[in-house]
């Protein structure tokens, strides 16, 4: 019991922490717990996937770099971030609650802590408490912070229209760059070195994701004082310019 609270905490104190921070436009609880369910499902994409590769002499250690960053890289991240990117675009985007770029964030965050714990719950079963530390301060937050620098492109696409297809596979790309980088070091040796360039990846993406976020919790503050301003005084000299806070 002790081991499965390990597993989970991480990942749901991630989730609480982004409810916190939609405070101005919650999204409804339901569609929060079903983007965590689905991202727990869409294991079983990347899992096919690896197992497929495995069979062509794909593996986590290989015998040269190139063959590592392949691994990392194309098989791994790409996998990986996709399944996690087609729950986002087909089940959260089109929701009428995906309102404001900070749901993008929203959403992906609780698609990915989904597959995290799930992904928690195996290793942790299987390699123990020492497993579970480690990846609660390192796999956990990075899975986090793939999912927001998503979130964030995948939240500018459906407000600026002209532009969605570039914004959607840039957030897909960005996703898949971070996570395949933050891989390939861990894959790359087991040493001090290795790690510590796995641990500088993640702090890259955390810098850039907080930037993110408190961008998008900037602009739906003002969208929220916005609203309730239009509701008093009727239509404001701002409507129309939302693009421009974008």
């Amino acid at each position: 019991m002790m081991l499965l609270a390990l597993a989970v905490a991480p990942g749901l104190a991630i989730c609480l922490l982004m409810f916190v921070i939609d405070k101005y436009d919650p999204e409804p609880v339901g569609l929060l717990l079903k983007s965590f369910l689905l991202g727990m499902l869409c294991v079983a994409l990347p899992l096919v996937f690896q197992l497929l590769a495995s069979m062509y002499g794909f593996r986590e250690t290989n015998d040269s770099l190139f063959d590592t960053a392949l691994f990392a890289y194309g098989i791994v991240g790409l996998s990986e971030e996709l399944a996690k990117f087609l729950v986002l675009r087909f089940y959260a985007y089109p929701k009428s609650a995906f309102n404001e770029p900070l749901d993008g964030i929203v959403y992906a965050v609780m698609i990915g802590m989904g597959f995290a714990t799930l992904e928690n719950i195996a290793y942790v079963g299987q390699y123990g408490f020492g497993t579970g530390v480690a990846r609660m301060f390192l796999s956990v937050p990075a899975h986090a912070t793939f999912a927001i620098l998503m979130g964030y492109y995948v939240g500018l696409a459906k407000f600026v229209p002209a532009e969605r297809d570039m914004l959607l596979l840039k957030g897909l790309l960005i996703a898949v760059f971070f996570h395949g980088s933050f891989d390939f070091f861990l894959f790359s040796g087991n040493n001090i070195l290795a790690l510590g360039a796995a641990v500088f990846t993640l702090i890259i993406a955390a810098r850039l994701s907080y930037r993110a976020t408190r961008k998008d919790m900037m602009l739906s503050k003002k969208l929220f004082h916005r609203h309730f301003d239009k509701e008093a005084t009727g239509p404001s000299p701002m409507d129309g310019e939302e693009d421009d806070l974008l």
